[in-house]
């Protein structure tokens, strides 16, 4: 530290890099050891960080990346949008159903980017900006298997009627990602889910995390 440069906004960006290097997140106690300041500094750092939207805690009390880092550079969602399209737009044309990435903002799922077939008589309209729930729909449902460590083994999770009555969902996390927690999936009118398209939206998912890391 030199006299020009501020020690806690230096501090809380330590926060920032330190939880984004993670994707489980961290609770009080780990930050204020890998900083070496007391647990006190930690918490007045997490609320300055929380008020901005720029760390979030679960309901666990673990601190993560909140998505207001996102928001400090209006190019980053177009940058995230237009890194995922192309798998997104291959697995909506395969499948014939509205494809989606989707990631946390908060105790919901956020959809960033959606694809609709272009050859369907009729299909889901899924809008970008649509917030749903962590706990319903395939999407959230996915990410939060994925946190608990508990995805069923073929990596996907289905879910029906829980955001659109008649509507049949299929979604994959995002895996391997530092500091993002996602999903891509696909809505569909149905009653159920095919079973070619679960594995098809697990490879989708890979694809897209390949492109964000």
């Amino acid at each position: 530290m030199t006299a020009e440069t501020s020690q806690t906004l230096d501090r809380g960006l330590r926060v920032l890099k330190l939880l984004a290097d993670t994707d489980h997140g961290l609770t009080v106690t780990e930050l204020s050891n890998k900083l070496g300041v007391n647990r006190t500094v930690v918490y007045r750092l997490l609320a300055t960080l929380e008020q901005h939207a720029l760390v979030r805690r679960d309901l666990g009390g673990r601190a993560r990346v909140g998505l207001g880092v996102l928001r400090l550079g209006r190019q980053v969602h177009p940058l995230v949008r237009e890194a995922a399209l192309p798998a997104l737009r291959s697995l909506a044309e395969d499948i014939g159903a509205t494809a989606h990435l989707t990631l946390v903002d908060g105790a919901e799922a956020l959809a960033v980017a959606v694809v609709e077939p272009t050859w369907t008589d009729y299909h889901v309209a899924y809008r970008t900006g649509f917030r749903h729930p962590l706990d319903r729909g395939a999407a959230g449902r996915a990410i939060l298997a994925a946190r608990r460590g508990d995805l069923a083994d073929p990596g996907f999770t289905l879910t029906h009627g829980e955001l659109e009555a008649g509507a049949s969902g299929a979604a994959a996390p995002l895996v391997g990602v530092t500091g993002l927690e996602g999903s891509v999936g696909v809505v569909m009118l149905s009653d159920s889910v095919p079973e070619r398209v679960g594995p098809r939206v697990v490879d989708a998912a890979n694809e897209v995390a390949e492109a964000l890391r």
